[in-house]
């Protein structure tokens, strides 16, 4: 049964991706959204903090980088795996009542939609990196949640999630970035090798 709760949040959902994804685009971020959200494109980011933390905070350094790929696996791990198969919701590309009016910008993608493992994901490395870096430098945590942010509305711009996946992924995340990051902090602080 449904409440007027869930109905009230399901027509929110709906409303906000009909903007975000058919009303407020334009042919620049046409172009670059579909690179922005695709984790192959952030290679070079990743290689850089792994050139970074172990030149400047040496095994503190590999231990960072290693307990970055946990976060990221955890995220990873329980929003696909665990949480998606309980809700087993269809993605609006995927949700043949909205075909009209999609604007589909990448390969149709398969799965399912809530929540999105991007927005999991990014959140969680973005929380993780703020909170272990954040004291050091106050702008990581501007420029981590701001880049969980963008790779996140990507999601939504390019069709293939709507924005409840992309705010409940993103809940996920921060919570696993807080744990991993609060966890690596209390055991190491990081003061240059």
């Amino acid at each position: 049964m449904i409440t007027w709760l869930q109905k009230a949040l399901l027509q929110f959902d709906y409303t906000a991706w009909y903007y975000l994804n058919t009303v407020w685009h334009n042919a620049f971020l046409d172009q670059v959204i579909p690179f922005v959200r695709n984790q192959y494109f952030w290679g070079p980011l990743y290689l850089f903090l792994l050139l970074f933390m172990t030149m400047n905070f040496g095994k503190k350094g590999w231990i960072w980088c290693a307990v970055f790929l946990v976060t990221f696996a955890m995220s990873d791990y329980i929003s696909a795996s665990v949480i998606k198969p309980l809700f087993n919701r269809t993605r609006p590309c995927n949700n043949p009542y909205l075909q009209d009016i999609l604007r589909l910008l990448v390969p149709r993608s398969s799965g399912y939609s809530f929540p999105s493992t991007h927005a999991a994901n990014h959140f969680s490395l973005g929380i993780f990196s703020a909170v272990t870096l954040g004291q050091r430098h106050r702008w990581v945590w501007a420029a981590a949640i701001g880049w969980a942010v963008l790779v996140s509305y990507g999601q939504v711009y390019v069709g293939v999630h709507f924005p409840m996946d992309i705010f409940c992924g993103g809940l996920l995340g921060t919570g696993i970035g807080l744990f991993t990051g609060k966890a690596y902090n209390r055991k190491y602080q990081l003061m240059p090798a």
